[in-house]
């Protein structure tokens, strides 16, 4: 589909477009109603974020299960690394990208000219709020049919693409999509003459240590702490 287009697609129009049907339309407008729009439309009376924390929630059981059944297989650990890649903010971002949602958001003036319509973080917010809304209206089956068309496209591109990812990446991407901040890798010491250093590096995800690793240098030795960590989780072999 194009990219973003000018203007704000209706509501209709653009659930129409997606093949989606609503009992409840003002169900599926809060679903595109960012906060900053209720700043500037006082008879808007609800935002976004309580269904974009339903959706969340729903995302993750839906690609958990549909994981599960596609790929049966597929160990545990990989099979939570593959939903991890589902369900990140730049992936959401994505999914919505390829429908122009961002044409069809509700957002204040502020926002839209701060380029609100393309932010990742907005889109991904906004997509789960949109999966909120149609499991409230139509149940578990309907964000089955919805979701499943963009799972088939993206899943087996990412097993592909991530046979060789760099360790730190890996975590990186896990611990944003349990909600955590990016991973501290910590010098926890230094030893050898200055020609043959070796440093040994702690990982810290939300102020815990998950791995450790050392190395000639700094960052052989968080490559390793991040590859110690994964195996700890069942994530990497």
């Amino acid at each position: 589909m194009n990219n973003i287009l000018k203007g704000q697609e209706p509501i209709e129009d653009f659930a129409s477009r997606l093949g989606l049907k609503f009992s409840d339309w003002l169900l599926f407008s809060r679903a595109l109603t960012h906060r900053s729009y209720l700043n500037e439309h006082p008879e808007a009376l609800e935002d976004n974020e309580r269904l974009e924390f339903l959706g969340d929630a729903i995302l993750d059981f839906v690609v958990g299960a549909w994981l599960y059944n596609r790929y049966p297989e597929m160990p545990e650990g990989d099979l939570t690394r593959m939903r991890s890649a589902l369900v990140h903010t730049e992936q959401l971002a994505n999914f919505g990208r390829q429908i122009d949602l961002g044409n069809a958001l509700r957002i204040g003036r502020g926002e839209m000219q701060a380029g609100g319509r393309e932010r990742s973080p907005l889109l991904c917010d906004t997509f789960e709020a949109v999966i909120g809304a149609i499991y409230l209206d139509g149940g578990i089956d309907a964000v089955d049919r919805f979701i499943f068309p963009f799972l088939e496209r993206t899943a087996d591109e990412i097993i592909v693409n991530r046979r060789n990812e760099d360790p730190k990446s890996m975590l990186q991407e896990w611990a944003q999509g349990e909600g955590y901040g990016a991973p501290d890798y910590i010098t926890s010491s230094t030893s050898g003459p200055d020609h043959l250093k070796m440093f040994e590096v702690v990982v810290y995800i939300n102020g815990s240590p998950r791995g450790e690793g050392s190395g000639p240098s700094k960052q052989t030795a968080a490559k390793a702490a991040a590859r110690d960590a994964l195996r700890k989780m069942g994530m990497m072999d």
